[in-house]
């Protein structure tokens, strides 16, 4: 027996079941970025007042871009999670909520594959 009333478990109201994974990716990503961000902050002050060529030899560098892809893949995708649920909680119109949730995860989506497709193209370059 359920503490849902007849009506809600017409409805599918209640627990969906997927709050707990989407907790759990919010606060991996977090994890992930810790030691990703305080390398990539830390790499690029060390090569302040390099020149451009120097600074894409080393992005270009196979760990480097891999480091640097696997930053912009887990910032973007915990932006998404994060925004998704400022959306979720402050958006009360059901429509506008759908849309606004598409639109966020869409462009954080262009952002990212844009962010990873200029690290590859510095890592494939012919500098």
């Amino acid at each position: 027996m359920g503490l849902r009333s007849p009506l809600g478990r017409v409805r599918g109201l209640g627990s969906a079941k997927d709050g707990t994974g989407h907790w759990w990716a919010q606060r991996l990503t977090a994890l992930a970025l810790i030691p990703l961000a305080l390398w990539f902050c830390i790499a690029v002050i060390a090569k302040t007042g390099a020149d451009y060529a120097t600074f894409a030899a080393w992005a270009g560098s196979p760990v480097v871009a891999g480091l640097l892809i696997l930053l912009v893949g887990t910032t973007f995708y915990h932006a998404a999670l994060g925004v998704q649920v400022v959306i979720e909680d402050y958006v009360h119109h059901e429509a506008a909520k759908l849309v606004l949730v598409l639109a966020v995860k869409t462009a954080l989506l262009l952002m990212a594959l844009a962010g990873i497709l200029s690290v590859l193209l510095l890592l494939f370059a012919r500098v």
